[in-house]
């Protein structure tokens, strides 16, 4: 069974900062990445790297957010800083493994508000 699993969301005040982490297994992925879903809008992507380490971000990133990770031990981690109200929605942790197939965590709920 393939699992991607999401830890380190949270509530956090505007401006502050979060990790989130993702470990995957049951697979191996030639891409990980993170994509965020708040409610009424669709998923939408904020990160992603390969496994040649090749990252790709969303405008809205605006240079906030560090995406990082070790693909052969099927890790992903974003550190998210200066974070901001419309920051807030569920984190998705998402891997594509090299047999084409493509997987979602759970999700992690990031807040952020006063």
């Amino acid at each position: 069974q393939v699992q991607l699993v999401e830890s380190g969301g949270g509530l956090v005040q505007p401006g502050g900062s979060l990790r989130l982490s993702c470990v995957g297994s049951g697979s191996t992925f030639k891409s990980m990445g993170w994509y965020r879903q708040a409610p009424g809008k669709q998923r939408e992507l904020v990160a992603t790297i390969s496994s040649r380490e090749t990252t790709k971000y969303a405008d809205f990133v605006q240079g906030r957010f560090t995406i990082s990770g070790d693909l052969a031990k099927n890790m992903v981690y974003l550190q998210m800083n200066d974070l901001k109200p419309d920051d807030t929605a569920v984190y998705y942790c998402n891997g594509d493994s090299i047999w084409f197939n493509e997987y979602w965590g759970q999700g992690t709920q990031v807040t952020v508000a006063s």
